[in-house]
């Protein structure tokens, strides 16, 4: 009876990936993974906030602890898309059990990766900080913050799965129910933690910790209610060298992508901290209030994927690029409207973090320029999220890559170098107009041959 249930679940989601109205599709499943994605991003932001009442100093620490952020998600965010590209694929071709045991195998060795990174790094700690870049005054607040986040990594690691598991068989309101719950949490947390216990910037990373261990039992939730598509059984656990490499093949190009994220964003709060703290905090406020926007876009691209994903695994070529048509038209939309929106508002977001002038200025040319080229670093991100869909990892790695090792970094070193601290405000906006050039040679050919595929009894390699 119950394997009856899940298999009457599992042919309604495909029924509904596969033959429901492809713009209402998009809207059900992207929209719940645009609100998850904001919420990711409100977490870290809420930390800013409540610290920046302390100092200049401990807001530059939350930020330079973003890095390594970014590095535990890049390993978390490594399995999880690994996973879920092939998990959306096999449910589209009927392979449910093939798909949990992915999942389950996935989710326990994501944890016991992550274990192991964070006691080593926790044996590292001053070494690590200082890695991050940071000055004297921010070394004793970035390391406390620091601990905190290792010592939650194995739950981050649980929380980004589990969110992945969900958005690859088009459960995302399960993961939005997930990650908001443990967001508002946060926030009525790190006012606790900070001030009435006070904890200082130490206790916004153990609010954050705390809201993830929700956040995970939350997510867990519906696989153990029998809500799911995909069943989280123990005996699901399958180390097969099979599992692993199809979750490296597109887990690799994840992690290097937002892995090269975290490097760049270290490069800058190197460089950065050459030009004072006033500098790193500007990049601080700036880097957190354009991700907003950002993890927007992210999270409607990746709700884009698990149709991509069901509908290419099906042989169904033509639902695939008019759904890719479709994120990207409502994409360049939301991305116009919300860049505007950002750059008018700019000043009214730096005061909410610092009311410093240098901060105020350096700021404001940071989240202008990135607003104007909000549009094409929209399209890079979700045409990489367009060749995870379709299992390209080579062509997903390279544009994954474009941004940060093609683009960025060459530009932060060059334009910093040439024009101080101004060049290096305007390093980002660069390398989104660099990035998106190198996409497009990637993405036209593939649209074409995916075209020729669409019309073509016989798939053109």
């Amino acid at each position: 009876m119950e394997e009856d249930q899940a298999r009457k679940k599992s042919d309604q989601r495909r029924q509904l990936m596969l033959e429901g109205p492809l713009l209402k599709v998009i809207l059900i499943v992207a929209l719940p993974m645009v609100v998850t994605m904001l919420i990711d991003a409100l977490y870290n932001m809420a930390d800013a906030f409540f610290v920046s009442r302390i100092s200049d100093a401990a807001v530059a620490a939350v930020g330079v602890n973003d890095s390594l952020m970014m590095l535990i998600r890049a390993v978390s965010m490594g399995f999880g898309m690994g996973s879920s590209s092939f998990i959306s694929r096999a449910l589209g071709a009927k392979k449910d059990k093939e798909a949990a045991q992915t999942a389950v195998t996935t989710l326990f060795t994501a944890m016991g990766v992550l274990m192991v990174l964070a006691c080593l790094g926790l044996v590292f700690l001053p070494n690590l900080v200082n890695f991050l870049g940071v000055t004297d005054a921010v070394r004793p607040f970035s390391t406390q913050y620091a601990r905190w986040i290792l010592l939650s990594a194995p739950i981050t690691a649980a929380t980004t799965v589990l969110s992945q598991i969900l958005r690859s068989e088009g459960s995302t309101m399960y993961s939005m129910a997930g990650m908001a719950s443990g967001c508002l949490i946060n926030v009525a947390l790190d006012p606790i933690f900070i001030y009435a216990l006070n904890f200082g910037v130490a206790g916004a990373a153990m609010a954050t910790g705390i809201s993830k261990l929700i956040s995970m039992s939350i997510l867990l939730s519906p696989f153990l209610r029998g809500k799911c598509v995909i069943r989280l059984k123990p005996s699901y656990f399958t180390p097969k060298k099979e599992i692993y490499l199809e979750i490296a093949r597109m887990g690799i190009p994840t992690v290097m992508r937002t892995g090269m994220m975290s490097m760049s964003a270290i490069l800058i709060n190197n460089i950065a901290s050459g030009f004072g703290d006033a500098a790193m905090a500007s990049i601080a406020v700036a880097n957190k209030s354009m991700r907003m926007i950002a993890s927007g876009i992210m999270g409607f691209g990746q709700g884009f994927q698990p149709i991509a994903g069901y509908n290419y695994g099906a042989g169904n070529y033509r639902r695939v690029l008019k759904a890719f048509r479709y994120t990207i038209t409502i994409g360049v939309i939301g991305g116009l409207a919300l860049g505007t929106l950002m750059g008018i508002f700019a000043p009214f977001v730096i005061l909410m973090f610092s009311k410093d002038v240098d901060v105020m200025d350096l700021g404001l040319v940071l989240i202008r320029t990135q607003s104007i080229t909000i549009i094409p670093h929209m399209l890079v991100m979700i045409s990489n999220g367009f060749f995870q869909a379709l299992g390209k990892a080579l062509k997903a790695g390279i544009i994954g890559l474009s941004r940060q090792l093609l683009s960025l970094i060459p530009c932060v070193i060059i334009l910093s170098r040439l024009f101080g601290v101004t060049g290096l405000v305007y390093s980002q906006a660069a390398a989104d107009l660099i990035s998106f050039s190198l996409a497009l040679i990637f993405v036209v050919p593939t649209v074409r041959q995916i075209y020729l595929m669409g019309n073509s009894s016989v798939p053109v390699h």
